[in-house]
């Protein structure tokens, strides 16, 4: 069966090292490390977890000088390219640069002098480092000019985000600095998608999607895949972030599982699909499930296999599947691409589909 395929929004390439983000390249994953960057050892070892969990870009605090110091080992020892978060002092974004980043990330609302801004692009420019500017909900409002502040309060978020972000870039316009990559973020989904529409019609930058303190992973998952589904779906974004509170790893599963649904990217081991309990179903499907997803999870070849719990949706599901498994009393039958191969002991199904699922990974490699 043929899918349809997104047609994402043109962009220009920006290079991140050995990733390039835009101009048609694959959506890449980011995550930020939760150690505290002077830890090289803690950081180094947490990087390399999120890259193994698959992100493509790790993005670190440089807050202190002693972040700085511990920047090059890490940059040294990283799988993958790293990302220096500068807030408020210019200086670290300058050491960062000279540490060795692939990119940093600049906030509008905490280092806003233009003469320090140049500085930094001047540098950038002669590293061939990425930039990324990101204005987010908390740094777009005035805080010392209680007039400017309540005028501020009164303007729609996603147009105060807008409006910010394009004064910002005025100076990098001028110094025909052309690694950009733009981000605008809210807690809120809603926002969140009329900004980064906004954006998209704007400028033919890279979009860097996430949400800002999108919560724990309960909440934060769907408050992200609401909001960057969307986009997603739209064809906007071409770097992502689903940032969860605690530890990072498991927002960089989240992100391919979003990435693998929308088809912007081919899922490298098992898809499994189950139907979802009801009345019908002859089986406790759930457990069997589990245990084929636990005994392939070390897949690297595309295999989607379906478990259901019934013949109601079981041949249309096993149709377009790999492998399937459809419940009956007492057994289940397995079909392979759509034809029925056994039926099987409901006991033995999950040796039985395991064993087909590896005959055909052995003749995908072979």
């Amino acid at each position: 069966m043929q899918w349809p395929q997104i047609q994402r929004r043109k962009t220009q390439p920006v290079r991140v090292g050995s990733v390039v983000i835009g101009g048609g390249a694959p959506v890449s994953v980011q995550s930020m490390t939760s150690t505290v960057t002077a830890d090289a050892e803690a950081t180094i070892a947490q990087v390399r977890a999120l890259a193994a969990a698959g992100a493509d870009l790790v993005r670190v605090a440089a807050a202190t000088p002693a972040d700085m110091a511990a920047l090059p080992q890490i940059v040294g020892q990283s799988p993958v390219p790293i990302v220096a978060d500068v807030h408020f002092h210019f200086q670290r974004a300058l050491e960062a640069i000279a540490a060795g980043v692939a990119k940093i990330r600049l906030n509008p609302g905490n280092i806003a002098d233009r003469d320090q801004v140049r500085r930094v692009i001047d540098a950038a420019g002669r590293a061939g480092v990425a930039i990324r500017v990101g204005v987010n909900e908390g740094s777009v409002v005035e805080r010392r000019d209680p007039a400017r502040r309540q005028a501020d309060l009164s303007r729609p978020l996603d147009d105060l985000m807008v409006e910010k972000l394009q004064e910002y870039l005025e100076t990098f316009q001028e110094a025909g600095f052309k690694a950009l990559v733009l981000s605008a973020k809210s807690h809120d989904a809603f926002t969140c998608v009329s900004v980064y529409r906004k954006l998209a019609q704007q400028w033919d930058w890279p979009l860097h999607l996430g949400l800002t303190h999108a919560g724990t992973a309960s909440s934060g998952a769907v408050r992200s895949a609401a909001a960057l589904g969307t986009l997603l779906s739209e064809g906007i974004g071409d770097t992502i972030r689903i940032s969860y509170a605690g530890d990072p790893v498991p927002e960089v599963s989240a992100a391919l599982e979003l990435l693998y649904s929308l088809r912007l990217r081919r899922r490298p081991g098992l898809e499994l699909i189950a139907c979802p309990t009801c009345g019908r179903a002859l089986t406790d499907i759930a457990p069997v499930a589990e245990a084929i997803q636990a005994a392939l999870a070390d897949l690297t070849v595309p295999l989607t296999i379906a478990v259901m719990g019934c013949v109601v949706n079981g041949p249309g599901e096993a149709a377009n599947a790999d492998l399937a498994v459809c419940a009956g009393e007492g057994k289940m039958v397995l079909y392979r691409y759509g034809q029925v191969v056994r039926s099987v002991p409901t006991e033995q199904v999950v040796q039985a589909v395991v064993q087909e699922a590896r005959k055909l990974v052995a003749r995908h490699e072979g």
